[in-house]
């Protein structure tokens, strides 16, 4: 891929620019390049680096960091182009930085504010905290034979009861995929398989095995229970990223609704106000 197609994915997937203004470089955010006389920064290298495409993650560095380059140089060509023909001087321009300046500080507040601040502390006391909310959920191991027709499923049920092992049975007679491992379907809790399986498979006792034909979607079953137990809560590192998201919500949330209290808000179009105040009354 050329580095111009590289920049004109920048262009398509990054947020939009603050308004461009030459900066004073110093030791810690050196000039890379300069265009029409103003400054690059290395600063500006890196957010344009950060707002690349996912794709380009795959890229060796210097690759990456060279089509960030190539994306800021065309957009500052294009906007010392667009400064001479005074477009920054028309009102759609500044409305477009005015809301862009705007979405610009409720990131920032966001991440000084919402992001920064969740430590590690609380992300564990939270994960604690949701477990032990969660009351206790049994699990069952069970195997299954599964037959194509309800005469097939008795007459396993009649080998099972003269003393033949079901594992080996489901081996040799089972259509369905768990047969090569003897019908094993692992630990399962409720709502994971169809209600008329779940429901006897629930039922039975360790050990024990349907006495009648199973009939689901998928033909019809002759199931096993081998063991229940009560199902273990995921890890914290299974879970780390999503209780990270419910804790930046919530904190988000008690954010918004301290500075709309403290901001005073009219909706004018009737039709907005209306939708707009149902939607702040869910929030």
């Amino acid at each position: 891929m050329r580095l111009s197609q590289l920049a004109a994915t920048l262009l398509l997937t990054s947020i939009a620019f603050a308004p461009l203004q030459a900066h004073a470089a110093d030791e810690a955010d050196p000039v890379v390049a300069t265009v029409g006389g103003v400054d690059i920064l290395a600063s500006e290298l890196a957010m344009a680096e950060g707002d690349l495409d996912p794709q380009f993650a795959r890229l060796p560095e210097v690759q990456r960091r060279t089509a960030a380059l190539a994306a800021v140089i065309d957009i500052k060509t294009l906007a010392r182009k667009a400064e001479a023909e005074k477009l920054d001087e028309t009102e759609d321009f500044k409305k477009q930085m005015a809301f862009q300046r705007d979405r610009a500080l409720h990131n920032a507040i966001f991440k000084s504010e919402v992001v920064d601040p969740v430590s590690e502390a609380d992300l564990k006391a939270r994960y604690e905290k949701e477990i032990a909310a969660v009351p206790a959920e049994e699990e069952i191991s069970a195997r299954h034979i599964l037959l194509k027709t309800e005469e097939e499923a008795k007459a396993v049920i009649a080998e099972l009861d003269a003393g033949k092992d079901f594992a080996e049975l489901a081996k040799e007679k089972s259509t369905g995929p768990s047969a090569d491992q003897g019908g094993d379907l692992g630990y399962f809790t409720k709502g994971r398989m169809v209600p008329e399986f779940e429901a006897v498979a629930f039922a039975l006792k360790p050990g024990e095995y349907s006495k009648e034909p199973v009939q689901t979607q998928f033909g019809w079953h002759v199931i096993k229970l081998e063991d229940r137990r009560e199902a273990a809560p995921p890890s914290y590192e299974e879970v780390a990223d999503q209780v990270r998201q419910l804790v930046m919500r919530e904190r988000y949330g008690d954010l918004l609704k301290k500075a709309r209290a403290e901001t005073e808000i009219e909706v004018l179009d009737p039709e907005l106000k209306t939708t707009y105040e149902a939607l702040s009354q869910q929030q």
